[in-house]
């Protein structure tokens, strides 16, 4: 197991470059302070501050992607209050779970454990219960939710008036819906909304993917 000495990186740490994409993002993109616990993180990790994942993880308490709507989990903030391994405690099971959106849906780098394409993230989509695999590391997953590719892949997934109500969303919760997404009913305008704990959420993802045999 590395020390924190070898994991921080001194000559090249990832996170400027992470904030110059922040920078000239196309979306809305806000870093949350690191916290107090951004050592014990780094330490669980057990990834550099050199690779993008070890400087998000270290140097962030998060990351707010278009007003909210896509949480990047980072070392914890008041307002995103999931460290990154503390979340992934009990629920990563050959997988890390990295961020989540406001629609319900989780992003994850396969450790192996969603497939042979290890190293790639995966999303769990609320509308169909299976892990995708978005055929990209977990660096260019940053470069790419900061882009344009972010709107056009959650196109189906926005109703109107979406950017109020993430707007006030906290980093704890997410909408549910009822008739579900995953149901022939369901649908993001049609359907009723309200908050939910992510944990609560995540839980219940994964049931009735199994229950569904999705």
């Amino acid at each position: 197991m590395r020390t924190l000495d070898a994991l921080l990186d001194q000559n090249e740490p990832a996170l400027p470059l992470i904030e110059a994409w922040a920078q000239d993002a196309s979306v809305a993109v806000e870093l949350l302070p690191p916290s107090a616990e951004r050592d014990a993180v780094l330490l669980a990790l057990q990834v550099t501050t050199r690779s993008p994942l070890g400087a998000l993880a270290h140097g962030t308490g998060g990351i707010l992607v278009d007003g909210g709507w896509l949480r990047m989990l980072g070392s914890g903030h008041a307002r995103l209050p999931r460290p990154l391994h503390r979340w992934n405690q009990g629920r990563g099971h050959g997988f890390l779970l990295i961020a989540d959106d406001a629609v319900g849906g989780f992003f994850a780098v396969n450790g192996g454990g969603l497939g042979e394409d290890v190293g790639k993230v995966h999303y769990l989509a609320p509308d169909t219960l299976a892990w995708e695999s978005l055929e990209i590391g977990h660096t260019a997953f940053v470069q790419w939710a900061f882009s344009d590719g972010l709107r056009d892949f959650y196109r189906d997934l926005r109703w109107d008036g979406w950017e109020r109500d993430v707007a006030v969303l906290d980093g704890e919760r997410c909408f549910s819906f009822y008739p579900f997404l995953f149901t022939a009913q369901g649908g993001v305008q049609s359907s009723a909304r309200k908050p939910v704990p992510v944990a609560e959420h995540y839980d219940f993802t994964l049931r009735m993917g199994a229950e569904t045999g999705r």
